[in-house]
């Protein structure tokens, strides 16, 4: 193998150069991606960077080239595996041995926003400067979804003093993998700091001046007056210059055990790959996935096989209005949740996820030294 594209140049893609050098590849290294920055952190786009504590300079996650050619800027639009070519925006054809898809997701977007001004989503770099440019003193902000990123926007709005309302389809936030008990928690973090929450209720349109967002109204009818609109309602794997290569894509790219795809030369890593664990077809969308999945990728990716199988840990934090959230593990199917230290009610405490005894997740608030250890004594699901 003499030439490997890394296509994405984001987290994920950056740990797959590096794996590439230090599993022992001297050959050339071809890295395109769509952003103009070097690649970058992206959790703190939502909190620091927002807050205007950091800056981009801040959150830059490598000095070094590692000898690699970096195309920045610069979209990938085909992928031809049976001759190794990665066909580029501005016509060029990178010819690579192997090929790593690090091309990770767009967010979704609100339907009928596309035109105007006000409504934000919030994934790059540029993203977090556009908005950061609209939370201007006495900006009413609605944000729709729940999830981390919602959270954590809305969080960082309230630490910013703005008015600030979130709007959830759901009825609990987070329900799914944390459980009606916990996200009602996560829920209550938000009441607790002020934030108007409106939960089990979807958006039906949005109220405007012809140019710029003024409101949301809401299913129930409900009207709220806004300024800045953000939507934080998850992200689509970019997979679409990938029609036509071969490879099955479906909700990411599909791959086996160990991040290869169909063929042997490609494997995919990030938020854009959807392995198999656990009997079926997972995508996990957090940052630890995108830096730990790189070292099996690369080693398969050089093996010219499967040689190992990639187990997550399933690790996510976050931080909202003060508190520090962890969590690891297979929280989706427990069929128990004890809280083992601590008591939600002080925003302090450790809850293990249990399926038929076991310990097969943890959330902890606050709680950073136990969560470490009933992490590592976490049941592993293969």
């Amino acid at each position: 193998m003499r030439t490997v594209a890394v296509v994405g140049a984001s987290l994920a893609g950056l740990r797959s150069v590096e794996e590439l050098r230090s599993q022992g590849f001297d050959g050339r290294i071809v890295v395109v991606g769509e952003e103009p920055h070097a690649p970058y952190d992206r959790p703190p786009l939502s909190k620091a960077f927002l807050l205007g504590t950091r800056t981009a300079a801040d959150l830059t996650l490598s000095d070094e080239d590692f000898g690699a050619e970096w195309r920045l800027g610069v979209r990938a639009s085909r992928l031809d595996p049976s001759t190794g070519s990665v066909f580029l925006s501005t016509d060029e054809v990178v010819r690579a041995d192997g090929v790593v898809i690090a091309t990770g997701g767009r967010p979704r977007t609100l339907p009928g926003t596309a035109s105007l001004r006000g409504v934000h989503t919030l994934r790059t770099l540029d993203d977090a400067v556009a908005l950061q440019g609209e939370l201007v003193p006495g900006a009413r902000v609605v944000v729709v979804g729940a999830g981390w990123i919602g959270a954590e926007v809305a969080s960082t709005c309230r630490a910013l003093g703005l008015d600030v309302t979130v709007v959830e389809a759901a009825a609990i936030p987070m329900e799914r993998f944390l459980g009606p008990v916990l996200g009602a928690l996560c829920a209550d973090l938000h009441t607790d700091h002020g934030v108007d929450l409106r939960l089990g209720v979807g958006v039906e349109s949005f109220a405007h001046n012809g140019k710029r967002v003024t409101g949301v109204v809401l299913r129930d009818g409900t009207h709220l007056p806004a300024d800045v609109v953000v939507a934080g309602i998850g992200m689509v794997p970019a997979t679409d210059w990938l029609a036509g290569s071969g490879l099955a894509v479906d909700n990411g790219v599909l791959c086996d055990h160990g991040c290869v795809t169909s063929i042997p030369s490609v494997v995919a890593v990030g938020d854009v790959a959807r392995y198999q664990h656990g009997g079926r077809h997972v995508r996990h969308e957090h940052w630890t996935n995108a830096s730990e999945q790189p070292v099996v990728a690369v080693r398969n990716l050089l093996a010219g096989t499967t040689a190992e199988t990639y187990r997550p840990s399933g690790y996510v934090w976050s931080d909202q209005y003060g508190v520090h959230l962890q969590l690891a593990g297979e929280t989706g199917g427990a069929d128990e949740v004890v809280v083992v230290d601590g008591s939600p009610d002080d925003r302090r405490f450790a809850a293990e996820f249990r399926r038929a005894g076991h310990p097969v997740g943890v959330l902890a608030m606050n709680d950073a030294k136990l969560f470490g250890r009933l992490r590592r004594g976490l049941t592993a699901v293969s």
